[in-house]
């Protein structure tokens, strides 16, 4: 279906290999994942499979890569558009209409079928990834969940026989995510329907793949079985490393097969000693939200929000795609006014805020970086970032390296992978030390070390006083970071507490880790080791 020979990719200026003399083919009906560290090539990979690289991106291609036997350097991107279906980073670049039926039905339009063979599709995609209830809604107003599923379903409403995903679950909560993927294993089953995917939550997508493609920083390349090519690889989900810390003798990829080999390891684990980790309740509050509620054509998105958040505080606000995170984070911002009730930041309204002064007490990053970024280079943008925050040159693009080391400093921030574009985001918004940062899905594009680096920096900045905001559908960042969780269902708080607490009661949202180890209340790796530590 899909055959790389001897295929080699470098981008001019580059100073390292994206691919190196890669070989290999990739069968029809099998669901391959791609892997490798942010930054190190996984989008340009996927690009190749239908010749957006190079015809359209440029870069320097040595090899020979055909689909279905038409070779890519004879066809430009359109003449492969009945065989191959592509869901990029960021789905709200690749729409071409307004509302979610129309961009449905743009690509069948643009092929000449027949009114009533796309009035079937539309339907049929509608009801296989649940977006009836939002056909006639406008694609600007929807959450960015949404925006990714319809992004899909403009892609299978074509019947591609081969489905490219780039981070397809990134911007899902863990039910969508698992409804989605399972929807592809099941037309990867039944129909025959050929996946390549990148993603880097692997804890979601390791269980359903045939086989892996792991890319290394030198362009070299690994491909095979996902315990063969997850038996010793760095990047790995959190069930792959509790095996190994545990010294099991395999590893396992379901939680189910976890389960089964730590059965003894469970039943001699001590039950943790409930805590509530958040600060001095005599604290004052930093952020006071109040009554809130807010509307937008003419769907209530947030009813009646009240919260305190404390100095030091890493709260994280979670929910279903479209229960209101997003306007709940762009409310304490002070980017939007509520409709009814008050926030509050150190007893000022945040849409008071200007220049210096906001800056200083007000950081975010929404979930599209680059709305942040507007220089001519990743060094420009840091310097900028130093010179306005009043602070010494080249902290900013340290703070950066911290996050994400491979990033160039005179690449433009539009030809950043988009973990890379976001661990500048959010280099340039932290120069300025603000005292509440607020962060949209945060993880989106950054591998497990980056994560961990994040992590890392946001702990610092709550022992040092700063209150940190997080929507994320992460709930592995969230497991390790945070000490309270928000959770959000169609514009109200259903749940509020300490990090445990909240997710234990939800299955959905609980970690990989968590379900493995229940009945026994542990989040995270390191919430074991510590147990058998202090136990033994």
């Amino acid at each position: 279906m899909i055959t790389f020979t001897n295929v080699s990719l470098i981008y001019p200026n580059s100073t390292k290999t994206v691919l190196e003399n890669l070989s290999f083919t990739v069968d029809e009906g099998e669901f391959v994942l791609v892997m490798g560290s942010t930054g190190v090539g996984k989008s340009s990979f996927l690009r190749l499979i239908n010749g957006l690289v190079p015809h359209h991106t440029g870069g320097i291609l040595a090899g020979e890569i055909s689909v279905q036997g038409i070779s890519t350097r004879e066809v430009k991107p359109g003449g492969l558009a009945h065989l191959i279906g592509i869901v990029g980073q960021n789905p709200i670049n690749g729409f071409v209409t307004d509302k979610v039926e129309e961009e449905l039905a743009f690509g069948m339009e643009s092929l000449n079928m027949a009114p009533d063979v796309m009035r079937r599709r539309v339907e049929e995609v509608l009801d296989l990834l649940g977006l009836a209830h939002l056909r006639n809604r406008s694609i600007a107003t929807l959450s960015g969940g949404e925006q990714q599923r319809v992004a899909i379903a403009s892609a299978l409403v074509m019947h591609p026989k081969i489905l490219v995903l780039d981070e397809p679950t990134s911007a899902l909560d863990p039910i969508a995510a698992e409804e989605v993927l399972s929807i592809l294993q099941r037309l990867v089953h039944d129909l025959g329907l050929t996946v390549v995917i990148s993603e880097h939550r692997l804890e979601r997508v390791i269980q359903f793949v045939d086989r892996i493609l792991l890319i290394d920083e030198d362009g070299k390349t690994k491909i095979g079985l996902p315990q063969d090519i997850l038996a010793d690889s760095q990047i790995a989900p959190p069930i792959v490393h509790l095996a190994r810390a545990l010294q099991l003798p395999g590893i396992s990829l379901s939680v189910r097969e976890m389960r089964r080999a730590t059965e003894q390891i469970r039943s001699s684990l001590p039950h943790p000693t409930p805590s509530d980790s958040r600060s001095d309740n005599r604290t004052l509050p930093r952020v006071r939200v109040t009554n809130v509620s807010y509307a937008f054509g003419g769907k209530n998105v947030l009813d009646r929000v009240s919260m305190q958040i404390l100095p030091g505080e890493i709260a994280a606000v979670m929910g279903r795609n479209g229960a209101g995170k997003t306007t709940l984070l762009r409310a304490i911002a002070g980017l939007h006014m509520p409709n009814r009730g008050e926030v509050l930041i150190n007893g000022i309204a945040p849409v008071s805020l200007r220049g210096k002064n906001r800056t200083s007490v007000i950081g975010f990053v929404p979930q599209d970086p680059g709305d942040l970024l507007f220089n001519q280079s990743v060094g420009e943008e840091c310097r900028q970032a130093d010179h306005d925050n009043q602070i010494a040159e080249g902290e900013t693009f340290s703070l950066l390296n911290k996050l994400v080391s491979s990033v160039i400093s005179t690449t433009h921030p539009r030809d950043l992978s988009e973990g890379q574009r976001l661990a500048l985001a959010i280099a340039v918004v932290l120069s300025a030390s603000p005292q509440v940062l607020i962060l949209d899905e945060p993880t989106r594009g950054l591998d497990y070390e980056a994560k961990r680096a994040l992590i890392s920096t946001l702990t610092t900045l709550a022992q040092r006083g700063h209150t940190v905001i997080l929507s994320t559908h992460d709930v592995e960042l969230v497991a390790e970071v945070a000490q309270r969780v928000i959770f959000l269902a169609d514009g109200e708080i259903v749940a509020d507490g300490p990090t445990l607490n909240v997710l234990l009661s939800s299955p959905a949202f609980a970690p990989q880790v968590a379900k493995v180890m229940s009945p026994v209340p542990w989040l995270t790796v390191k919430n074991i080791l510590d147990a058998i530590g202090t136990d033994s």
